[in-house]
């Protein structure tokens, strides 16, 4: 039987690498930032231009209304965000925008591609790097030619274990966001970690660098493509309060294994964050 989403994965690899070029080049040029939700979320005219390139190629090569898109600047502009039964492309284009706007080497095009709601691959393209990390389901997890696997650590006290601070400031959860950080560092574990991108974060939790990533606040888009690698690498996935991994859900725990994973939720101070297939019109500013 043929396979119908190859065609699909091999042009996802080649578009994130073109729009890697791009982000690349404009890293050496002014760089225009204005913010969203707040003053430390940020977004450039290089977000923007990279994902219209990244949509219009898809629309071209797969034609006109034969696949949804959820794109990170699109929703930010108001689309909705809701994952049906179609095909349906999971974008962020500039994964790392703080980090891109000062020069921190950690920037990642990150695309995702669902049928049925269920996720069938996820290419990330750390551009800075010039590292492609990507994977199928079903079919293993790669960093450019060579496999990926999870570390094989099952000490928690042996781990290095990964988490951001997010965009949102309010003092109650920057509050629980460090006594979170507090309580597994003093675990203790080998060292907390963050490189200011969760699409990178997902992909060093692939490769065996670190044993777990966690955050409460990230979007689909940037989780999406690095939870198909972290599956296929051999990792788990989990919602912070130990249940099932929800795409949706704005929150998330991805490590090496079970054990890791378990052992890391004991500690996390959950709080609310709304989810990203709520209705436009009750989003909060």
């Amino acid at each position: 039987m043929e396979d119908p989403w190859q065609e699909a994965y091999d042009f996802a690899v080649e578009v994130a690498r073109g729009a890697g070029a791009v982000i690349r080049k404009a890293a050496e040029s002014e760089i225009k930032v204005s913010t969203k939700s707040s003053t430390v979320d940020l977004v450039t005219k290089t977000d923007e231009r990279v994902e219209k390139i990244i949509i219009g190629s898809l629309k071209e090569q797969f034609g006109e209304g034969t696949h949804c898109f959820i794109g990170e600047e699109s929703v930010a502009n108001g689309e909705s965000c809701n994952l049906t039964d179609k095909p349906t492309w999971i974008i962020d284009p500039v994964d790392g925008t703080t980090n891109f706007v000062h020069g921190f080497p950690f920037v990642a095009v990150s695309i995702a591609f669902a049928v049925n709601k269920q996720l069938e691959f996820g290419v990330i393209y750390s551009c800075l790097e010039d590292k492609m990390y990507r994977a199928r389901r079903g079919k293993g997890a790669f960093c450019d030619d060579e496999p990926l696997a999870v570390s094989d650590v099952a000490d928690i006290h042996k781990s290095i274990i990964i988490s951001e601070h997010g965009t949102d400031r309010s003092p109650e959860k920057v509050k629980k966001i460090f006594s979170t950080m507090q309580k597994i560092l003093c675990i203790p574990v080998h060292g907390l970690r963050g490189s200011g991108t969760a699409a990178t974060n997902m992909c060093l939790v692939a490769s065996g660098a670190v044993e777990a990533f966690f955050e409460i606040g990230i979007h689909c888009w940037d989780i999406a493509a690095g939870a198909v690698i972290v599956k296929e690498a051999g990792g788990v996935l989990l919602d912070v309060d130990g249940g099932p991994f929800d795409l949706m859900s704005r929150r998330m725990v991805s490590a090496n294994n079970e054990t890791i994973a378990r052992r890391i939720i004991k500690e996390i101070e959950i709080f609310d964050s709304e989810r990203d297939d709520a209705p436009v019109q009750k989003k909060k500013k």
